[in-house]
């Protein structure tokens, strides 16, 4: 979990600039949905406490580690978005673990990940939280969309990419989920 954290909270510093993605997505999309892969797989098969033990551990040692090697607001926004969601994806496990399989991962990371999205851009990038830290100019920089008939700043276009790479991860990491709980199933403390 806590190597997860720190290369996300190192990679979303640096856009994807290749075929024009600088405007929609850093690096750290493709490994931060990982977190909430390891808190659901640690959920089902040893239970809602031990899930809030990574999550709380991860939290400490990833904040303390971000600051140095990120910046500090990179790291109080992460550090903020990742015990909310990640506590609310524990919530909503655990209360949807008892259907289909695939629905509780699936669902509690949607949502999780919205809610951490919503919360790391907003702080790390908008100009409205700029007391954590220095203003990243590339990040407030407007950038047309819709055919450049309307323009948002490139934070918010990194976000949405971002939660829309989340969300294909979630989906892909429904069968490793599978495959390691019907592995290590017998682990179980339920």
């Amino acid at each position: 979990m806590l190597a997860v954290i720190l290369v996300s909270n190192i990679l979303v510093q640096y856009p994807i600039f290749i075929f024009g993605l600088e405007d929609i997505l850093t690096w750290a999309a493709f490994t931060y949905p990982i977190a909430f892969f390891i808190t659901d797989i640690t959920n089902k098969i040893f239970g809602v406490q031990k899930a809030r033990k990574i999550v709380y551990w991860g939290f400490f040692f990833a904040v303390i580690l971000s600051i140095y090697l990120a910046t500090p607001r990179i790291a109080i926004a992460s550090g903020t978005a990742f015990i909310i969601s990640q506590l609310l994806d524990i919530y909503i496990f655990s209360r949807l673990n008892k259907y289909d399989w695939w629905k509780a991962p699936l669902i509690s990371s949607t949502i999780g990940s919205s809610i951490d999205t919503i919360l790391f851009f907003s702080l790390a990038f908008s100009i409205n939280f700029s007391l954590f830290g220095s203003i990243d100019n590339f990040a407030i920089e407007k950038v047309g969309i819709v055919s450049d008939t309307m323009y948002v700043s490139r934070w918010v276009l990194w976000a949405f990419g971002d939660f829309c790479v989340k969300l294909i991860v979630a989906l892909i990491l429904l069968a490793p989920f599978r495959i390691f709980y019907l592995k290590y199933s017998f682990l179980s403390e339920r």
